[in-house]
């Protein structure tokens, strides 16, 4: 086992970085490479074979909006599922199609894939390019299949913090409590991308530092973009356990 991974416990997908909003917070920016997703043989491929010798305890997707690409979402979830692994995990931003059939099937989908964990991007920054309506839609979908969901809003300098974005984010999050769906702690903006460029006023001091940042000496995460590419290889061009053997910070 490589000793740089030895406390390796999850994998996360970057399905795609397509999206269907276009959030000023977002830190991936204007999302480059629209269209590109993970191939769902490959990616579920690559959590069957890490799961086999690491201790596994979440697996991610998300994007973007990963629900465009329904299906590798749900063979990874599978994958996961059949291994075993305890947190199966999925971030959207709940619209992901205009056909309410779709939307059930789909929903379906990610309840027979295995999913327990579906985080529901709410607040200010996805509500002003993502109608409400739909995604209120969506959630009560999930609701009725039995899939814990949570929302996970964004918050801007704190949650604590009076600004408007807030405020619209409290009145948002107001209308899916009425029909009982708690709320996480959420994440706060830190300033990359879209947030870097649009929201630079709100960063003053000491500006919130990227959460997700890993040591490199230390991997605890490995995390697969949309083309492939983890921890300096690529899984379309080599096995995912070469990569992670070979791994050198």
């Amino acid at each position: 086992m490589n000793p740089y991974l030895k406390n390796l416990r999850k994998i996360e997908f970057v399905v795609t970085c397509a999206c269907t909003g276009r959030c000023r917070h977002c830190s991936q920016g204007e999302h480059s490479g629209a269209g590109e997703h993970i191939d769902p043989d490959t990616a579920a491929r690559a959590v069957r074979q890490i799961a086999s010798v690491y201790a596994i305890e979440t697996v991610l997707a998300f994007g973007g909006e990963p629900l465009m690409y329904p299906d590798a979402v749900c063979a990874i979830m599978t994958a996961a599922a059949e291994m075993n692994i305890p947190r199966r995990q999925v971030i959207t931003n709940g619209y992901f199609s205009r056909d309410s059939r779709r939307v059930s099937e789909i929903v379906a989908q990610l309840e027979e894939s295995g999913v327990n964990d579906l985080r529901l991007s709410v607040d200010a920054f996805h509500q002003e390019t993502i109608p409400l309506e739909p995604v209120m839609n969506f959630a009560a979908r999930a609701q009725t299949r039995g899939i814990p969901l949570q929302l996970q809003p964004a918050w801007l300098v704190s949650p604590g913090d009076d600004n408007p974005y807030n405020r619209k984010t409290r009145e948002i999050l107001a209308q899916f409590g009425q029909v009982g769906i708690p709320e996480n702690e959420g994440n706060v903006i830190f300033p990359e991308g879209n947030a870097r460029k649009y929201l630079a006023e709100y960063f003053t001091g000491d500006a919130p530092e990227n959460p997700y940042t890993e040591d490199p000496r230390d991997v605890r995460c490995v995390s697969v973009s949309p083309n492939g590419d983890v921890l300096g290889g690529n899984v379309y061009a080599r096995g995912i356990m070469d990569i992670l053997r070979d791994y050198v910070p």
